[in-house]
Order: C-alpha cells, then structure tokens, then sequence
C-alpha cells in the first residue's frame, strides 16, 4: 500500500500562505478548477479553524454543576459592565496573539522633580499623579514607532496608523472596570492632564461618561500602582495594538556606577499584538519609555 500523498495543486505564494498560518495544504479543499487551492481558501480554512476552536472553548467554559453541593454558596447578577467587558475581553484574548514584556523603569529623578513642583504664583505644592508623566512618555515613544499607535484590518490584510494620539486609562470603579479615552495627550501638558484624569475617573464612578468616550483610543494604560502589585499581563484593548500595564513603585538596591544606590524602580508589563509588533520593537519601546522617565528627562515631560 503506498504511503504517498495526493498531489494538492497549489501556486508556491498559496503554499507558503499556509505554512505561514501553520495550516496543512492537505486538509484545505481547493475551490477553483480540479480542486486548486487559492488564497482565499486558505483563510477560510483557517478562519473556520479559529471558530472551531473558539467554539470549543466556549462549551467547555459554559458547563455547569450544582455548587450547592459543595457548601452555602451566594448567587447574585453579573454586574451590567462585567457582563459588557467580558466577551470583549474573551474575544481580543482568543484572536490577538499576545506577547507581553516585563521591564523596570527608574523613576527616581522623575518621583524628585514630580514632588518638587510647586505653583509659581502662590508657591503652593502641586500635587501631580506620576500617571500624567508616564501618558507623556507613552505619547513620546508612539510617535517614534507608529506600529504601537495601529489597528490591524484582518480581511483587507492592512494596517491602519493613526495620526492622533488617544490614551484610554483603565478607571477601576465600584460599577467595574472601565477604560475612557483622554484625548490628543501631545498637545497637553502635566497639569492638563492630571485635572482630566480627575475629571473621567469621577465622572465613571458616577456613571456619567458618555459612550463615545470608550472609543478611538492608541493605546491603553492600565495602573495598580495604587493598589499594589508589580508584574501582570494586560489583555489588549481591541482594536487597539497594545497595552501598558504599570504597578507599584519599589525603592530598591541598584548598583549604579561602582555602587549601590536607593533608587525607586516602577515595574511595566507591555502587551502587544505580535502580527503587527515584533519583539525587537515591542524591547525598544521599552527601552524609550525608561529613558523618557529616567534622570535628566521629566522635566521635558512636563513643558
């Protein structure tokens, strides 16, 4: 009995589309005349795969048993957001292919400079959260490398760049979470936008944003910083491309030069879509915002 293959007709770009997908030529049954396979074969193949398994996933997940048996247990409603946010969620975690990197930024001469404001007028200590340093930053390195600042367009195989620069913050109320865009943050400056973080995050808590106000973002920024934590894995804000996530700011021993310092180290998490960023771009975005919020240059942040 011979162990040959049938022959599948197939172009060489058809063929090295489906190597790229990781799809099997063999299993894609061809639309076009004696059962040629075409491009657009390929993806629907591997589109009805993705369903397939997404659909997979979702009966696994939906399956239901008596906790009751178990002990007392306490049933109430999904709240209107979660219920909202949740197949977002599930959707941008199940399509996007993620790839998130951890790295520490020292923000020592940033935290002195931040704490040293004061108004010129009055004297008075102003009182800035580091987020509107870090929005900056964020804005900086977006302009530096466009592919953080996209949306990908799967079915007509393009990439989007925008020439506007929207930051959604991540706003934890006790409705759930929400994330309101703070619009075009390069032409604000810290005192700016620290009054419209303020602003969003008590009209969210109070339920009286507007919807559009969830719409249009670059990027998104998601800070435990007050709450606590270091690293975690933010999940991408479709259709944006990427996320930064921000925890808690540590001092910590670093050897700086020929000896150790105190010096207050912020950990970030930076997930991105790996179709449109690769991990090259996704280290030296990294690299830009610790050099942003590093010695020497909150002070450009800030004008």
């Amino acid at each position: 009995m011979s162990n040959k293959k049938e022959i599948v007709s197939a172009s060489p770009k058809v063929r090295k589309l489906a190597r790229e997908f990781g799809a099997n030529i063999y299993e894609i049954k061809g639309s076009e005349r004696e059962g040629r396979v075409s491009e657009d074969d390929v993806k629907s193949f591997i589109k009805n795969s993705i369903s397939g398994k997404i659909e997979k996933k979702k009966i696994i997940t939906t399956q239901q048993f008596d906790h009751s048996e178990f002990g007392k247990i306490d049933i109430q409603l999904l709240p209107r957001i979660k219920k909202i946010a949740g197949p977002h969620l599930q959707k941008s975690w199940n399509e996007i292919p993620h790839v998130t990197q951890h790295d520490e930024v020292d923000i020592t001469e940033m935290e002195k400079f931040r704490k040293s404001l004061r108004d010129l007028y009055t004297g008075e200590k102003i009182s800035i959260t580091p987020l509107a340093f870090i929005m900056r930053a964020v804005v900086k390195a977006l302009k530096d490398y466009p592919n953080f600042n996209a949306s990908l367009d799967v079915e007509k195989e393009k990439i989007i760049y925008k020439k506007y620069f929207h930051v959604g913050i991540a706003v934890d109320t006790p409705h759930g979470l929400m994330v309101p865009k703070i619009r075009d943050v390069d032409k604000k400056d810290i005192t700016e936008l620290g009054k419209e973080l303020k602003k969003v995050s008590k009209l969210c808590k109070e339920l009286k944003i507007e919807k559009k106000e969830f719409f249009g973002g670059s990027i998104t920024i998601s800070s435990l910083g007050s709450i606590g934590g270091s690293f975690f894995t933010p999940i991408i804000n479709q259709p944006e491309v990427a996320i930064l996530g921000i925890g808690r700011a540590e001092t910590k021993q670093i050897f700086v030069g020929d000896k150790y310092e105190n010096r207050t180290m912020l950990p970030i998490s930076l997930s991105y879509d790996h179709r449109i960023i690769d991990g090259a771009e996704g280290a030296r975005f990294c690299v830009h915002l610790k050099e942003s919020l590093g010695k020497d240059f909150a002070y450009k942040l800030a004008v």
